[in-house]
């Protein structure tokens, strides 16, 4: 059973900065990438970052240059810094994880974290 476990939200002024980790615990046969989403009250879960097993990164328009995903694969950890935040920053944000695992065949698998609250104030 895999599960992912997020830390590092809570609230911070306009400009400021958080840095979120999520740890990854469990069995499989390989990540194949981690990426975190948010969900803005009132709003639809949106992805924010993603990071493959080759460590290339996507970013959403909205966040680019001021949010960094990195992870540590020794670790099974992924992490986002977030710099210059602001008050539309403001969601519970979630890790993904999507794993390789084997039981007669390979499958993948979809994981989420049970989210972390990041609150922007103007």
């Amino acid at each position: 059973q895999v599960q992912l476990v997020e830390s590092g939200g809570g609230l911070v002024q306009s400009g400021g900065s958080l840095r979120l980790s999520c740890a990854a615990s469990g069995s499989w046969v390989r990540i194949n990438a981690m990426g975190w989403y948010r969900q803005p009250p009132g709003k639809q879960r949106e992805l924010v970052a993603r990071i493959t097993s080759d460590s290339s990164t996507y970013y959403a328009d909205s966040v680019k240059g001021r949010l960094t995903i990195s992870r540590d694969n020794a670790k099974n950890m992924v992490y986002l810094q977030m710099n210059s935040l602001k008050p539309e920053d403001t969601a519970v944000y979630y890790c993904n994880a999507e794993m390789i695992h084997y039981r007669d065949n390979l499958y993948t698998g979809d994981y989420w974290g049970q989210g972390t609250q990041v609150t922007v104030s103007s």
